[in-house]
């Protein structure tokens, strides 16, 4: 078995809603804006710099590894009756 075949990117259906998509970014640029007025810095600023970037990436691609791992869906699909 190859890693491409436990990679399965159909199963990254979207988890992510608009305001948990917007909660993100919001927190990610306090993060960023934290570490550029050097109000953090050194390894935890690095730490933080992390957190945001994992934030925005997640944001963008309305998937959250953690939500799929716990069965959470902040999105709010409707479904046609």
């Amino acid at each position: 078995m190859t890693i491409n075949q436990n990679l399965n990117f159909k199963s990254m259906k979207k988890n992510i809603g608009s305001i948990d998509k917007i909660i993100r970014f919001v927190l990610a640029a306090i993060l960023i804006a934290l570490f550029a007025f050097n109000v953090v810095s050194g390894l935890f600023g690095y730490i933080l710099l992390a957190v945001a970037a994992i934030f925005i990436v997640t944001s963008l691609l309305n998937f959250c590894p953690i939500w799929w791992l716990f069965n959470i869906k902040t999105n709010t699909a409707k479904t046609k009756v």
